[in-house]
């Protein structure tokens, strides 16, 4: 191969990474968002179930970014082919189940043990790939999965005396393996071709269009919802969700997650917690500025600098490659 394209293979490779980097910093501001969120319409609606709130946060998110991106695709929409139909759609009914197995697990376990069994996918993924292409992982890669998962643990601040596989456990681990098959169909060749723009509009609207009976279900009907989106406060924190947790967040992962490996992928996505950790020093401050939230600061542990320690090294360990030299034969 031509050493020129290597580099240029190299530098797309790099920029897809930041990226992903980039989204996964997004995501993790989304989980101080919801907590924020959920003061203020419990303020208003004080019955009202997590079910029901969380379910209406994502009708409204994916359907305002479907909305959105049919505004920006403009005639592009009537060029939509199968191709760009098929991945749209499994990359929502992969999202969607999901989102909704990890909202109902989390009330069945500790929040802790949520967020350390939501990154199995980390392990999912590379055995996957294993059994698909009977090859076994690099032991770089083997040990880098395992940093993750114990760095992942140390964050968690899980309590192995007390960890048992109940409901909760289960239906999170099954979360994982849903979000697993969405970074593997997003990496399919097939697609290979596929606008990103249309195929992630597709993707919205159908895990709109999934979750639509959930909050109808769970909710008072269309009064309640009025209720719960009352304030500008909530209007405000579901549009940061919206516009950067969805549609820019996705459309970042969409685009750029093909260019790298999906193992790789899965490692940049597990410093979600990481950044959740650091962010939680102080936007729950900045937060409670607003009216009806009251949201503390948490403190700088040491399990953050150990756990975020292991998981940022397993990703240079995975990520970083020594430059080609430039007297070496193409």
């Amino acid at each position: 191969m031509d050493a020129s394209v290597t580099d240029r293979n190299s530098a797309e490779a790099g920029k897809a990474a930041a990226m992903l980097f980039l989204a996964t910093l997004v995501w993790s501001a989304s989980f101080l968002a919801m907590k924020a969120l959920a003061q203020v319409q419990q303020s208003a609606l004080p019955g009202a179930g997590s079910w029901f709130l969380s379910s209406l946060s994502l009708l409204i998110r994916f359907g305002l970014s479907a909305l959105l991106l049919w505004l920006w695709n403009g005639r592009k929409v009537w060029d939509i082919s199968r191709l760009e139909i098929w991945q749209g759609t499994g990359l929502g009914l992969f999202c969607a189940l999901g989102l909704l197995l990890q909202m109902d697990g989390v009330l069945y376990t500790l929040a802790s043990t949520s967020a350390f069994l939501t990154q199995c996918y980390c392990i999912f993924i590379p055995l996957t790939l294993a059994l698909h292409r009977r090859q076994a992982p690099s032991r770089k890669l083997a040990f880098a999965c395992l940093m993750v998962m114990c760095g992942v643990a140390v964050l968690a601040g899980i309590n192995w005396r007390h960890f048992k596989l109940g409901r909760g456990e289960a239906e999170t681990i099954a979360a994982s393996l849903v979000f697993t098959g969405q970074i593997l169909w997003l990496e399919r060749p097939l697609f290979a071709s596929n606008r990103s723009a249309l195929s992630t509009q597709v993707m919205f609207a159908v895990v709109a269009l999934v979750v639509l009976p959930v909050a109808w279900r769970s909710g008072g009907g269309p009064r309640h919802w009025a209720l719960a989106y009352h304030s500008w406060v909530a209007l405000m924190l579901v549009g940061f969700l919206a516009l950067g947790c969805t549609l820019a967040a996705y459309g970042i992962m969409n685009r750029w997650q093909p260019h790298v490996p999906a193992t790789e992928a899965g490692l940049i996505y597990c410093s979600e917690p990481v950044f959740t950790s650091v962010l939680a020093l102080f936007l729950p401050g900045w937060l409670s500025r607003l009216p009806g939230i009251s949201y503390a600061d948490e403190r700088l542990l040491p399990r953050l600098l150990i756990g975020g320690g292991l998981i940022t090294t397993a990703n240079v360990l995975v990520l970083w490659r020594p430059a080609p030299r430039k007297n070496q034969s193409p």
